[in-house]
């Protein structure tokens, strides 16, 4: 305790240690967290995938089931009613066959009231039930298609609607099942997902009155699992696995392996992130996949941003994963709707025999490729080393601070000396108080201002919703950065800046150890551009010029704003580097415009927190820093 009350006490030899290493030990922190989670992709660091949860009992039961000329004939007939309903889904067709097989058949209205203008989209989503012969009719299984209109953007998912009613035709037929099995076939993509899950749950995830989710008039039991069909083609090459789901979460560990367990028993090819595992000698090459693999989905999982049907489950306590089918010849040999009607019977049949809800294995972890994982033990360290480093930053400040305030104490001095040398080592409260307040002031108001200036501007100047909301970051942005021209004037306390610099410095520490719980992959990159940096951060009077000039350089660009704009350009690039540069500006610009407004209706309609977190929580750590590094701060002490 003597370090907290007794200035005098930091003068111990750990604090001189601290005190003297304390900027090369810092950055030796940030490099040993990098270093570490590129360890991680090496054998010697990660461990084959096993089963925790015995009562799945995968790959034991006998199947039964020969999907093959049911659903051929289910994708000619839906291919047919698709062309005459080029724009919508056809639900009289759906609702029709569910009634043949003779399942519980129910419909679901849904209405979308659009955030930024008075205009509303509807949706339906229709459903059959096939309840439990065998037990009480408490637990449920869910098997989901999102359909996908001609005028989709997105690939077709017929196959995958014609799979799920030939697997209900022989799910009708069995005596075995212990949970009712939903089929459900949704609209709109997420919207009409969410929208059921709300409904089946007498919930709202979102913004009140956004989406507005209505009533079911038919349930089934609690929801153990859901499989989510995104089935391209009737015969495949191969079979993704997909398992990041809304605000990074992900399913238990137990449900990945048993669908690529499933998957490689009926001798498809099996992918994660779209990647086939390597069998590379070269340990060096090994390794270099599993690392691209990794941050692969570390990027995935950062966006906070669900890669299928099956993230929206998660919130719930809901493990659910999406199967996506491929058809491309270079990818191998095609196995037909026989078999890979197989993989979803076997899944379906294990989940069946579960005796309670998943909660061995694990449920925080990062994959390599199909069968390799790291635990959330290992992978974590990566981020604490970094957060480490930044604690130490605060706490050499801290007793910096302090030191500085034991020396300045009067012995024998003259009344007017005291008291400037009082008024020198005492803090301006109020000054401090009011910096930080503000600057997260202007983040929390930008969390709601969207919702009531954009539409204000797209009336006012008649422009497109993402080009509104684009130019309105726009204009906060150059503002935010030319806010030290504006306040010229302004001249801090060295000691009150130091100390501003120690409370925003444990802010952000925290704040990523909080969004690390959560989301570890979000908590990490931001680690990785904001950490080094923000090391180098001292009132002016402590720091050298040249890195002054430096860190007045690099700061604007770590602006949310313009690092998400960089992001995105590099994307683009990647993705079109065929296409010339000017193309590529362009096709960056229209992508940064939509990742804006999509972000704000994401949080208003799903929940999903990047963009709270992003103006909530680092605009406001910017903008202190900023003040930090381009305000004047004479040494008073």
């Amino acid at each position: 305790m003597g370090l907290l009350t007794d200035p005098r006490a930091g003068n111990g030899e750990m604090a001189k240690f601290i005190l003297k290493w304390e900027k090369p030990f810092c950055y030796l922190l940030y490099l040993s967290g990098i270093i570490w989670m590129m360890l991680l992709a090496h054998p010697y660091f990660n461990d084959n995938t096993y089963y925790s949860e015995n009562a799945l009992l995968p790959g034991l039961v006998k199947k039964e089931s020969n999907l093959m000329p049911a659903a051929k004939q289910f994708q000619y007939e839906i291919s047919s009613e698709r062309e005459r309903f080029p724009d919508r889904m056809p639900y009289a067709w759906i609702l029709a066959k569910f009634h043949q097989l003779h399942l519980e058949v129910y419909t679901h209205n849904f209405t979308l009231n659009y955030p930024f203008r008075k205009t509303k989209f509807q949706g339906q989503n229709v459903y059959g039930i096939v309840r439990a012969p065998r037990a009480a009719r408490t637990e449920a299984i869910v098997v989901s298609v999102p359909y996908r209109p001609v005028t989709s953007v997105y690939t077709d998912t017929t196959p995958g609607i014609a799979l799920l009613l030939s697997f209900a035709q022989f799910c009708r037929k069995q005596k075995y099942w212990a949970k009712d099995i939903i089929f459900l076939v949704t609209e709109h993509e997420q919207l009409g997902m969410q929208a059921w899950l709300d409904a089946y749950h007498g919930v709202t995830s979102g913004h009140e009155g956004i989406l507005v989710s209505g009533d079911l008039s038919g349930r089934a039991g609690s929801i153990q699992a859901a499989i989510n069909l995104e089935f391209h083609s009737m015969a495949v090459t191969s079979i993704d696995v997909k398992i990041e789901g809304l605000n990074g979460q992900l399913p238990n560990l137990d449900l990945f392996n048993l669908a690529q367990n499933m998957i490689n028993k009926e001798a498809i090819r099996r992918t994660f992130q779209r990647r086939f595992d390597t069998f590379e000698k070269d340990k060096v090459k090994r390794w270099w996949y599993h690392f691209t693999t990794l941050m692969f989905m570390t990027f995935t999982q950062a966006t906070g941003v669900p890669n299928g049907n099956h993230g929206l489950f998660h919130r719930y306590g809901i493990e659910a994963v999406t199967l996506e089918g491929f058809d491309n010849p270079k990818d191998g040999a095609r196995r037909d709707p026989y078999h890979v009607g197989r993989v979803v019977e076997s899944i379906v049949r294990s989940l069946n025999n579960l005796l309670e809800r998943f909660h061995q294995s694990f449920f925080f972890y990062l994959l390599l490729c199909t069968d390799r994982y790291i635990s959330i033990a290992l992978y974590m360290l990566a981020l604490v080393f970094m957060i480490a480093g930044l604690f130490i930053k605060a706490f050499s400040t801290w007793l910096r601070l302090q030191d500085s305030s034991s020396k300045s104490e009067p012995a024998e001095k003259s009344d007017e000396k005291v008291k400037e040398l009082e008024e020198a080592s005492e803090f301006s409260v109020g000054s401090i108080a009011a910096e930080i307040l503000w600057t997260h002031a202007i983040g929390a108001s930008l969390m709601s201002a969207p919702k009531f200036i954009t539409p204000l501007i797209m009336q006012q100047f008649g422009l497109k919703t993402e080009d509104a909301t684009y130019h309105t970051f726009l204009i906060i942005t150059i503002l935010s950065v030319l806010w030290p021209m504006f306040n010229m004037r302004r001249r801090s306390r060295y000691n009150d800046t130091a100390l501003v610099c120690v409370i925003t410095t444990v802010e952000f520490g925290t704040a990523l150890m909080c969004v690390a719980m959560h989301n570890f992959s979000l908590a990490f990159l931001t680690a990785v551009f904001y950490v080094p940096i923000i090391l180098a951060v001292y009132p002016k009077s402590a720091s050298s010029s040249w890195l002054q000039k430096t860190l007045y350089i690099l700061w604007p660009v770590l602006h949310p704003f313009f690092i998400t704009s960089i992001i995105i350009l590099v994307y683009t690039y990647l993705n079109y580097a065929d296409e010339t540069f000017l193309n590529i500006l362009v096709r960056s610009l229209n992508a940064t415009k939509q990742a804006f407004v999509l972000s704000i209706i994401d949080s208003m309609v799903y929940g999903n927190w990047l963009y709270n977190v992003t103006v909530a929580v680092m605009l406001p750590i910017w903008l202190i820093y900023w003040n930090v590094i381009s305000g004047r701060t004479p040494m008073t002490t």
